[in-house]
C-alpha cells in the first residue's frame, strides 16, 4: 500500500473543503504517548518523522486522545494554548487548527491528522467537514497509519535471578 497517496488524497480533498494550508498525519503511538509525524504538506518545516511528545497539551490529548474528538483552535490565542511551535505556524500563515482523531474499527485511535488554516477560517461548521472528508476516506485512512509499526518487537530476554 502506498500510504503516502492516501494521505495526500486526503490532503487534497481537504484543500477543497475546508481549506487547508498545512496538513500533517501523525501516528498514535500509545505506548511512549507520542504522534509521529508520517506525512506533511510542509517537509522542510514537518519532516516526516518527527515526533511531538512534551509539548502536547494535556488538555488537547485529552480531547483528541482520550475523549477521540476533534479539536478545534479557531484562532491564534487558543492555538498558542496549546501548541509551543505557534510561532512557525504563524510565519507559514496559519492561525487556526483542526485536529481530527482517526479511529479503527475497535475504536482506538490510530493517528490524528491536523489542519492548519488563516487565523478564522475554521469553525464548528469546518471541523465537520473535515470529519466527513476523513469518513469518506477512513478505511485507507485507517489501513495507511496501520501499515506502520508503532514498536519495535525485541526478542524476550532471559528473566534475571533476583536471589
Amino acid at each position: 500500500m502506498n500510504t503516502d497517496a492516501v494521505f495526500q488524497q486526503t490532503f487534497e480533498a481537504m484543500q477543497q473543503e475546508p481549506g487547508v494550508i498545512l496538513f500533517t498525519a501523525l501516528q498514535w503511538i500509545p505506548q511512549r504517548s507520542s504522534l509521529k509525524r508520517l506525512f506533511t504538506s510542509h517537509p522542510a518545516e514537518y519532516p516526516v518523522g518527527g515526533e511531538k511528545t512534551v509539548e502536547i497539551s494535556p488538555g488537547w490529548l485529552g480531547t483528541v486522545i482520550e475523549d477521540k474528538k476533534p479539536f478545534l483552535a479557531g484562532d491564534l490565542k487558543a492555538l498558542r494554548e496549546v501548541f509551543t511551535d505557534s510561532e512557525l505556524i504563524q510565519q507559514l500563515g496559519c492561525g487556526a487548527v483542526i485536529n481530527v482523531p482517526v479511529l479503527d474499527h475497535g475504536h482506538n485511535v490510530v493517528g490524528v491528522l491536523a489542519l492548519l488554516d488563516a487565523e478564522g477560517n475554521y469553525t464548528r461548521q469546518s471541523v465537520e467537514t473535515a470529519v466527513d472528508v476523513i469518513n469518506a476516506h477512513l478505511a485507507e485512512l485507517v489501513q495507511a497509519f496501520e501499515a506502520h509499526p508503532t514498536e519495535v518487537e525485541f526478542p524476550e530476554a532471559p528473566a534475571k535471578d533476583t536471589v
